[in-house]
């Protein structure tokens, strides 16, 4: 799957100074490949994409480059999502879910290197590989901008990145852990079975298997899946997508959908703080009781 992306990736840059292939076609590679690289970052993170240690690391770097990422920022930060599945505070994924509209769930991805920052997560030469990839990243923008080939970026790594961001932000963060008010291990994910999102998502849709055996590489998640099934059944764990199941859970995707910003109070909120600028009495009680009946409440 490395090599897979990285192929269709130089594929797309070839094809483009060749002009035979259409736009949509080319922006299509592109975003497979930084899709598979995706999946290959994610199982890196975990020491799952290779059993070899070295060629795991060197699989993650590689993978990060391509996506404009981070490999350090993205372990760290990832595993410090793992540690504190939905915590409001301590889970840098839960920001990316709850602080706004799902259609703007890409550009919050950013908040990663700073919670990296914030947290000083790096470890021994983190720092330093943080360095070197962050100017790698530099390096070809300026190079695009000398030698005028911003077209491409653009059209061929910014745009299918923004349409991945988008897409692990939905399938990765937040489908899999709506509502966000479980920190119980066999409750804070969920699994929606499909033969067909297995392949087209990589394996997220098994995404609280990921959670419970995170060692899993993502084509085994549907194996695990279904042998542990009766266990998941025995703890009452989420095994349906879950968003119009009921009114509740349908007004709750629409809001995400165009709004998506949630209170962790239901009282003492400091979005209630907003309903100063209301002038009447109604409208505050009923921006107030609309506050309340967004919020989570992690437990």
């Amino acid at each position: 799957m490395f090599f897979g992306g990285y192929f269709l990736a130089f594929l797309s840059i070839l094809e483009w100074y060749r002009g035979v292939w259409p736009l949509p076609l080319l922006v299509g590679t592109s975003f497979l490949a930084l899709h598979m690289e995706g999946t290959v970052i994610h199982d890196a993170c975990h020491k799952a994409a290779h059993p070899n240690r070295l060629i795991n690391q060197l699989m993650g770097h590689g993978a990060a480059i391509l996506l404009g990422f981070s490999f350090p920022v993205f372990t760290r930060v990832h595993l410090e999502h793992h540690i504190h599945v939905n915590h409001p505070e301590k889970d840098p994924d839960h920001i990316v879910s709850t602080f706004g509209p799902i259609w703007l769930i890409a550009p919050r991805f950013f908040y990663h290197e700073i919670f990296f920052f914030q947290k000083k997560l790096w470890r021994r030469y983190e720092l330093l590989q943080w360095g070197i990839e962050r100017s790698i990243f530099i390096m070809i923008i300026l190079a695009g901008i000398h030698f005028d080939f911003m077209n491409v970026i653009y059209n061929l790594w910014f745009g299918p990145a923004l349409m991945v961001g988008v897409t692990l932000g939905i399938f990765f963060d937040y489908l899999p852990h709506r509502p966000f008010n479980s920190r119980n291990k066999w409750k804070n994910a969920r699994v929606y079975p499909s033969k067909l999102m297995n392949i087209l998502i990589m394996g997220q849709n098994y995404h609280l298997i990921h959670h419970l055996w995170p060692s899993i590489p993502w084509f085994e998640y549907k194996i695990s899946y279904e042998v542990t099934k009766p266990l998941l059944d025995h703890k009452g764990s989420h095994q349906r997508v879950g968003i119009f199941e009921s009114k509740k859970d349908t007004f709750n995707f629409i809001y995400d959908i165009l709004i998506g910003v949630r209170s962790h109070k239901k009282s003492r909120s400091k979005l209630r703080k907003l309903s100063h600028l209301l002038i009447s009495k109604r409208l505050k009680k009923i921006y107030i009781n609309f506050i309340r009946k967004t919020s989570i409440n992690p437990h």
